[in-house]
């Protein structure tokens, strides 16, 4: 009877294994025809379908019960190869939908949804997402490659890299710490649980694969984020004591690392005398600015000045044009009393040949020349009221093409022309009565 039972007992044990591998496998066969689908729809760059087409395997399934067990997303219970290439081709997605403009991505995804998916990647989100659904919330579970997506993305487009940061650490802690809890050996026993996809060990430098892995992590956290958070000396520090590192490697670090240094003080350098040279320039500006006002105010000031002088010139012009009559005037008292008084001529003589020497006449050059001046001096005052007051020069050229348009009608012309007539009259008429009565 207990030889049939244990018979009976393995026979759905193995039943029951190979129900699990068929279900596995179909499983498996499903994620893999997903994903080659999302990929072709990466491919033809229509992002929204590939997306929408690869979440169904990284996220958890929905379950009525609230208090059932979390279960994990689809690619959790996938092989490593899969697992990696799906959540890799996740991330890939999600750059490329960050790399779109901002109204191209609205246009594709919504203005909502568009703005849910940056934040997730710029706050660094999209880590906790991956730990949680696919890794059972265990940090140091998550593949090698995974992180150095999870890193690479943060590091492009992240606000910070502070979380950048953390997450690493966190991740090559618990990667280099042993993991003594035998509880897993024991999860494959619940219906509802599965164990962590990765196997027992935890250093991830089993093989040679997980070596550069591992060693391309360190160069992502050595040599971008802690140099993005300013942080050399640490890295100088985290690079000599790795034990991951051997002296080859380690060697090869910290030359990048000072070639690194070398370069960002040669930035900073070449920022600071770019900024002297702005402020350089700015400053010449200035001084040019000043430099032209000042020449500007002293020509304006020199033209005042010619402007006044040329006024007096004018009022003396016409001061030396009256001074003949005067000039006449003095002669013909000093040859009156020339002729009273005949013995006092010859001391009159002197001060009639001065009167004539100050008082000459103009000649019709000067006047032209002081004419010219004047409606010079007028067109100069006219350019710089318009120029202060350009409404003067509307309002002048307003009144102008008013009159030509008031001028175009013919009432108005024979209007205007009978009122000249009649008053052309009325000045003949009165011109003529002054002519009799002068006459008279």
């Amino acid at each position: 009877m207990s030889s049939s039972s244990h018979i009976m007992s393995a026979s759905i044990s193995s039943l029951s294994s190979s129900m699990s591998s068929a279900r596995n496998s179909s499983s498996s066969s499903q994620i893999t025809k997903t994903y080659r689908q999302a990929s072709t729809l990466f491919l033809t760059r229509r992002l929204p379908e590939a997306l929408s087409t690869v979440l169904p395997l990284i996220s958890p399934p929905p379950s009525d019960d609230p208090n059932s067990f979390f279960e994990p997303a689809p690619v959790a219970r996938a092989s490593r190869s899969t697992r990696i290439k799906v959540w890799s081709l996740y991330l890939t997605i999600l750059n490329a939908i960050l790399e779109l403009d901002t109204d191209e991505g609205k246009d594709a995804f919504g203005a909502q949804d568009w703005r849910a998916i940056c934040t997730k990647v710029r706050e660094g989100e999209v880590w906790e997402e991956v730990v949680r659904n696919g890794y059972h919330g265990v940090e140091g579970d998550v593949d090698a490659d995974v992180v150095i997506n999870l890193a690479t993305i943060l590091l492009a487009h992240a606000k910070t890299q502070v979380q950048n940061q953390k997450r690493l650490e966190a991740y090559l802690a618990a990667a280099q710490t042993p993991n003594l809890d035998i509880s897993k050996r024991f999860l494959e026993t619940s219906p509802r649980r599965l164990r962590s996809p990765v196997k027992g060990a935890a250093s991830g430098a089993d093989t040679p694969r997980d070596l550069n892995a591992r060693v391309k992590i360190l160069e992502l956290y050595t040599l971008h984020v802690l140099l993005r958070n300013n942080e050399w000396d640490y890295a100088r520090d985290f690079i000599s004591m790795s034990p991951v590192l051997d002296e080859e490697r380690r060697e090869a670090f910290l030359q990048a690392l000072q070639s690194l240094r070398e370069e960002q003080h040669e930035a900073d350098k070449r920022e600071s005398e770019e900024r002297h040279r702005q402020e350089d320039q700015l400053h010449r500006d200035v001084e040019e600015a000043r430099r032209l006002r000042a020449e500007n105010e002293e020509r304006e000031r020199k033209r005042l000045e010619e402007e006044r002088a040329r006024r007096e010139a004018s009022e003396v012009d016409y001061g030396v044009e009256r001074a003949p009559s005067h000039a006449g005037s003095s002669s013909r008292s000093s040859k009156r009393h020339s002729g009273t008084h005949p013995k006092s001529a010859p001391r009159a003589l002197p001060s009639t040949n001065k009167a004539k020497t100050v008082a000459v006449p103009p000649s019709f050059g000067t006047k032209a020349t002081t004419a010219l001046a004047n409606i010079r001096a007028l067109v100069e005052q006219m350019a710089r009221s318009f120029q202060t007051n350009p409404y003067v020069l509307y309002r002048t050229v307003a009144f102008i093409i008013g009159l030509l348009l008031m001028f175009s009608r013919k009432s108005v012309r024979d209007r205007v022309s009978r009122i000249l007539g009649s008053s052309w009259d009325k000045v003949k008429a009165t011109a003529g009565m002054g002519v009799k009565v002068s006459y008279i």
